[in-house]
């Protein structure tokens, strides 16, 4: 599996399960390790097979022969505050139905995120989510990663502090 550490490897969609299932609510505060972002609030979403991000200023590069793309992200729902600009290698390009059964053809990258205190590894789609009520979705190859959903829990891996949820709304 390349460079990727022996602590992320997983086969999507394979029926394996973590021996000891962590539970999520419906909606968590994520923290994408290598971004850095600390908080970025995520809708946990089992009818969305792979995760995606709110993603903008998408450029695919040329580094040494590998596709990789520049973007970046606002962490935050209501302000550009703390943006970030990343680069990744291009993982893979996948064509994406939404809820609505509008098809996008999206970038896949993969990057660790912490979810309710576990750090996994995650395939995740680029796309516009600025209409939408959450910058995140954790779709269910992240999940089939030993966790188990409880849809009338929120929140299950804490929340960040009072003022940091301000600043998602652009009051902080």
């Amino acid at each position: 599996m390349g460079d990727v550490p022996e602590q992320y490897h997983h086969t999507p969609g394979s029926s394996h399960t973590h021996p000891a299932s962590t539970h999520v609510g419906w909606r968590e505060w994520v923290a994408l390790p290598t971004a850095p972002v600390p908080w970025i609030k995520a809708k946990v979403d089992t009818g969305a097979k792979t995760s995606s991000l709110h993603a903008f200023d998408l450029r695919t590069v040329d580094r040494d022969g590998h596709d990789w793309v520049r973007f970046t992200i606002h962490p935050w729902q209501a302000t550009p505050e703390d943006e970030v600009t990343l680069e990744l290698p291009v993982h893979d390009r996948r064509s994406i139905r939404s809820s609505s059964g509008h098809e996008e053809d999206r970038i896949v990258v993969q990057m660790p995120i912490s979810l309710v205190g576990r750090e996994i590894l995650a395939e995740i789609t680029l796309t516009d989510r600025d209409e939408m009520g959450f910058r995140m979705l954790i779709g269910r190859e992240a999940l089939a990663q030993g966790f188990l959903v409880d849809p009338a829990a929120s929140y299950l891996g804490g929340r960040p502090p009072r003022e940091v949820r301000r600043r998602n709304w652009g009051r902080g």
